[in-house]
């Protein structure tokens, strides 16, 4: 699938002007869903694939750290894409990359061709969520849009804290080969239905620039980061490939010469990631806090199916069950979420959102051998609602401080700060995890004990973080439209 023009994708058609946007909106809202999904299926099938092709948990983490790492590079380009291309010709060129990505990995042999599939996987993946986020903010009323950013939250949330519930129901019976096969009818369906109901609701731009080297300083500086922190996993097994201090000072000049390069092509409409939307308040900070939040999650979501594998000696579907009743949770949430954020701001839900999602981090930190399934259960139960009160409020704060011409680069970069986020709260957790379980191995303790030492240390160090985002959450309040002159935001509380 490639970004083709031809005629009838290129007629851009403006949103006032669509009659029946909801088949729109239905149908990316669903394909998100899937592909979002997919991210987090591998946490439960995680120990099947390291004891099949006999790789650490270190480099299997690179099954998920790759994947959104990969999305992290991908979806800075969103912002140019959405701006030059038809909402058609981004999404067959999005879900036909993510099915090709689901077969290559379907029919992966060993581990450099499975982590291939994913990495073709995310190219698509990445590009669906500020698909969705553009459209929604394009054709949904101000007054609305927190109960659509409910719906959305839906895939952003609650996709991931199912994905290990669906992986254990597949791996219960079937190899991990079989998640690919299943997800991959799912994705040609879409494919179909978008040829019927996807129309244009947005307007292009086809004089929008590409500027190659803002792409190659974007690559390194996020892969370098999220590489060098994966590594100090690996070290601690003794299979990391460089020093890890190279990667992590490769990315961070990366990402300062990223920034000047933005900064500089701003000045001439050009810029690949257009960071004018920090200068709104609301924005910057609804970013700092998803930030904390998405590394709480996808941190946790890679070391609960690990702990209750290894340590409380679950299989792989009672796992998924374990897991299954926060997401649950989470999802009949959302759309009640969304009201009250149209209704009363997100100050009511960030506030005590945030301190719940905290105090669960510190129970996660209590897990040991001998923690009860009801206590685990419970303690994920309390994550997913503080989460559930935060994500619909602060991405529709975020995005809604914004005037409707950054709208592609806002829902650019709060992808772009999702995937980042989440890709080093991975790394991050398993980091800190596999630090400690050699420590602790090398000290004489068992595997099932060091791993549990592993396991609270890096909950524990989520919990200090995330502690850190209540003090954020009482300065979030709802945004006013934005004022514009000259083409710069002047004021935006």
């Amino acid at each position: 699938m490639t970004l083709q023009d031809s005629p009838a994708d290129t007629a851009s058609v403006p949103a006032q002007t669509v009659a029946k946007p909801g088949p729109v909106i239905a149908l990316l809202v669903v394909s998100a869903f899937v592909v979002i999904l997919n991210e987090t299926t591998m946490g439960v099938a995680l120990t099947d694939i390291m004891d099949d092709l006999g790789i650490t948990a270190a480099t299997g983490a690179w099954l998920t750290t790759g994947f959104l790492l990969t999305m992290a590079i991908v979806i800075p380009l969103t912002g140019f894409l959405l701006s030059r291309f038809t909402i058609r010709q981004v999404f067959f060129s999005a879900m036909g990359l993510f099915a090709t990505g689901t077969l290559i990995a379907a029919l992966a042999p060993g581990f450099e061709v499975l982590l291939a599939g994913r990495i073709v996987q995310a190219t698509g993946t990445g590009v669906m969520m500020p698909l969705l986020f553009t459209t929604v903010l394009t054709i949904v009323p101000p007054s609305h849009r927190g109960r659509m950013m409910g719906v959305i939250t839906i895939v952003i949330a609650v996709a991931p804290a199912v994905g290990p519930t669906v992986s254990g129901l597949i791996l219960q019976n079937l190899t991990w080969h079989a998640i690919f096969w299943i997800v991959l009818p799912i994705a040609l369906l879409a494919i179909g239905l978008g040829a019927v109901w996807v129309r244009n609701v947005t307007e292009t731009n086809p004089h929008a620039r590409f500027d190659v080297l803002s792409v190659i300083l974007s690559a390194f500086g996020f892969g370098g980061l999220i590489y060098g922190l994966s590594s100090i996993g690996e070290a601690a097994s003794g299979h990391a490939l460089m020093p890890i201090w190279i990667p992590i000072v490769v990315g961070v000049v990366a990402l300062a010469l990223f920034v000047l390069r933005q900064l500089q092509l701003q000045k001439v409409d050009g810029a690949l990631l257009d960071l004018r939307v920090f200068t709104s308040r609301a924005f910057s900070l609804a970013s700092v806090l998803v930030v904390i939040v998405m590394a709480a999650l996808f941190g946790s979501l890679i070391l609960i199916p690990i702990y209750l594998q290894q340590v409380l000696g679950l299989d792989v579907l009672a796992v998924g069950l374990v897991l299954l009743p926060g997401g649950v949770l989470m999802g009949a949430m959302a759309p009640v979420v969304g009201n009250l954020f149209d209704r009363f701001g997100p100050t009511p839900l960030v506030i005590p959102g945030t301190a719940i999602a905290a105090a669960a981090l510190w129970g996660m930190a209590t897990f040991g051998e001998g923690t009860s399934l009801v206590w685990v259960i419970a303690v994920h139960l309390a994550l997913n609602l503080g989460l559930g009160l935060v994500f619909t409020p602060l991405l529709t704060s975020a995005l809604g401080s914004l005037p409707q011409r950054l709208y592609p680069h806002g829902s650019a970069v709060v992808g772009t700060i999702q995937q980042v986020a989440g890709a080093a709260g991975t790394a991050l957790f398993v980091t800190l995890m596999s630090v400690t379980i050699a420590s602790s191995t090398s000290a004489g303790a068992s595997p099932v004990t060091a791993t549990a030492d592993g396991v609270h240390v890096a909950f524990f160090i989520g919990a200090i973080v995330a502690s850190a985002a209540v003090v954020l959450a009482l300065f979030v309040r709802k945004p006013v439209e934005p004022v514009e002159a000259g083409g710069d935001v002047l004021t935006v509380h």
